[in-house]
């Protein structure tokens, strides 16, 4: 890793059935190999996922049953996007979703997979330090960040929008090692991303609600920012009954 403005990196993105890496599949992969350059290779392909893509799944992606029949299979795939992979530090936007999927395909297949110990960068945690946009999907950054729109929400149209996206959060940061050290740490959230509270300060959230989802299975910088808004309700509560003699009356 060296100056990040003169690394290699491989923008990748994946368009599936659904978001369970246990029942749903990969229906297309988009990948870009490139520098603050420009692009210098790129793998694209449809994959027929051997089961009907949901109606829900379609209106996001709009890539239809008709679309993937006849296109290859996963497994004749996971071993080219490997190899196209290599060495290069991955890059993309909730980029350990599609990790999961990718190593989740490979090991039905029973096809070695090193991914899920591949150095990876995610921009939504890098949009999220950033901190300056009003939300932190990749459309919202585009727009934010008045990058050119590429179409529909497909995987090649995700990448190439992702690139500029990471170029752009990129420019706090001299060397690659410089951000991925960065993203080794937690995030403090400005607000709650999910859930019935979504979209308000940590502030305003009830405490038995704060409570209930330091419990759950959440990324670590919501569960940071969770455990720091009930640790600070906390020593307000120490304070506040320190502070008053009539506390325990």
């Amino acid at each position: 890793m060296g100056l990040i403005n003169q690394d290699t990196f491989i923008c990748l993105d994946c368009e599936t059935t659904g978001l369970e890496t246990s029942s749903d599949q990969i229906i297309e992969i988009a990948a870009v190999r490139f520098t603050f350059d420009g692009p210098i290779d790129s793998f694209e392909t449809l994959i027929d996922p051997l089961m009907p893509i949901p109606e829900e799944s379609m209106a996001i992606h709009h890539i239809t049953n008709a679309m993937v029949a006849g296109k290859p299979k996963i497994q004749e795939i996971i071993p080219q996007i490997l190899s196209f992979v290599g060495k290069e530090i991955i890059v993309g936007h909730g980029i350990t979703h599609d990790i999961a999927f990718i190593c989740s395909a490979a090991k039905q297949h029973n096809i070695p997979c090193k991914l899920a110990s591949h150095p990876y960068i995610d921009t939504l945690r890098m949009a999220r330090l950033y901190g300056e946009s009003p939300t932190n999907s990749l459309e919202r950054l585009r727009q934010h960040f008045n990058i050119s729109e590429e179409g529909a929400h497909r995987a090649m149209n995700d990448v190439v929008v992702n690139i500029e996206v990471f170029k752009y959060l990129s420019k706090q940061f001299k060397t690659t090692e410089q951000l991925v050290n960065r993203l080794k740490s937690p995030i403090q959230l400005k607000t709650m991303p999910l859930g019935k509270h979504k979209s308000r300060s940590f502030s305003e959230i009830p405490i038995e609600y704060l409570r209930w989802a330091v419990n759950q299975n959440f990324d670590q910088d919501l569960m940071f920012s969770l455990k720091t808004e009930l640790k600070k309700r906390k020593v307000g509560a120490n304070f506040n009954q320190a502070s008053n003699p009539f506390s325990n009356l």
